[in-house]
């Protein structure tokens, strides 16, 4: 089930990305929490609708449907995916750019602390 949610993040990231950004996916581990991001260099998320990204239905762009189907239902699942999985899952826009989905994990506690940075695709 979380390669769903990295699959539909990483998608939705490169379908929001113009051609010469990037997409990058960070991971590090905070305790006993492992914090993941998937940050694309698009246009970012109108504020009026951050707060309802994950909600079923919802397209924060209605128009693109017509360009490129779906149901609107991807990130609705993978807040449920993340959530099974006792994590929590927000999105927001990053400073420099773009779009920035982020969830949480809870990780085993004798798991080493490590932290890990894509390389920038494109």
């Amino acid at each position: 089930m979380l390669m769903h949610v990295f699959s539909n993040l990483c998608d939705n990231a490169l379908r929001h990305t113009p051609p010469g950004g990037s997409v990058m996916v960070d991971a590090r581990q905070q305790g006993n929490v492992l914090e993941i991001a998937v940050t694309d260099t698009g246009k970012g998320i109108p504020a009026e609708a951050l707060s309802r990204v994950f909600d079923r239905f919802y397209r924060a762009d209605a128009s693109r449907q017509v360009n490129t189907g779906g149901s609107g239902l991807g990130l609705a699942i993978v807040q449920a995916i993340v959530e099974a999985h006792g994590g929590a899952i927000r999105a927001e826009n990053a400073p420099q750019g773009g779009a920035r989905i982020l969830f949480t994990l809870p990780a085993a506690e004798q798991a080493p602390i490590w932290s890990y940075s894509t390389i920038p695709v494109r």
